[in-house]
């Protein structure tokens, strides 16, 4: 199966240490697919063009560039873009929406602790218009999340998915897309249907895939199965009539986050 081009990650940042952990995820993914990395912030009085995240010392860190390369060498060297972009609206909310749906990145990386993590975006109502078609993959880092790239060497250590799976939302849409964005990293994938009976799923590639029956409440299963198979990353497909964000609000994708011991990616359904 041919894969589409993963070309944009935007990261969503307000300058806190939260942030800066999810900034080295967004990084060293645009790293791996070679593509570029937008980093938002919505203007504010206290907000300046210097606090953004700075790329190039984390690069020579990372020991990927010399120190004091010319920003040049990021794209010539390494083979991504890099845009450092201020938003200019009075809710930061709504600013970052917006990005999101007229720029439509392949994925956005944020966290979902620290002044203007997830919790903001879930205590605050978006505009219909804007919600209902701001259904972009969403990779967050949790409170409780162990990361999967070490921000001080960019090591990446991501060996393993847990993939719950339900009827409803039938996974399928969200297993492509999971392929076309992950696919190439090769990790082990494990699926896992909480409820009684079998559960029979096809993967991208058209084969049967094994999926593990377990019983127990939803949300605490789920996270015993993460801990038991030291998952890197829980993959949750997600549905609600007005995207990602509104399918989270009080949904089991959203208790699984607040607890979970690593990285979660909520993929439209």
């Amino acid at each position: 199966m041919q894969q589409d081009p993963l070309e944009a990650i935007a990261h969503p940042t307000d300058f806190s240490e939260a942030s800066a952990e999810a900034f080295a995820h967004g990084l060293r993914l645009a790293l791996e697919f070679r593509c570029r990395l937008d980093l938002l912030h919505v203007r504010s009085a206290d907000g300046e063009w210097s606090s953004f995240p700075h790329v190039r010392e984390t690069l020579a860190r990372w020991e990927l560039l010399p120190a004091n390369a010319p920003h040049s060498q990021v794209q010539e060297k390494l083979g991504i873009e890099i845009r450092k972009i201020e938003i200019e609206h009075h809710d930061p909310l709504q600013g970052v929406a917006g990005f999101l749906l007229s720029h439509r990145p392949d994925l956005v990386v944020m966290a979902t602790h620290g002044a203007q993590g997830l919790s903001r975006f879930l205590s605050e109502s978006v505009a219909e218009g804007i919600a209902q078609k701001t259904n972009v993959p969403a990779l967050f880092l949790g409170p409780n999340s162990r990361p999967f790239v070490n921000a001080k060497t960019g090591r990446l250590h991501l060996k393993s998915a847990l993939i719950p799976v339900a009827r409803d939302p039938s996974p399928a849409r969200a297993l492509l897309l999971f392929h076309r964005l992950f696919g190439k990293l090769g990790f082990v994938r494990r699926y896992i249907h909480v409820g009684d009976g079998r559960f029979e799923l096809t993967g991208p590639g058209g084969a049967r895939e094994k999926v593990m029956s377990l019983e127990g409440p939803t949300v605490d299963t789920i996270l015993s199965a993460a801990n038991t198979y030291l998952a890197d990353l829980l993959v949750m497909p997600t549905a609600g009539r007005h995207g990602f964000l509104d399918a989270l609000r009080g949904s089991t994708t959203e208790q699984v986050l607040h607890r979970a011991p690593c990285s979660l990616l909520a993929l439209p359904a």
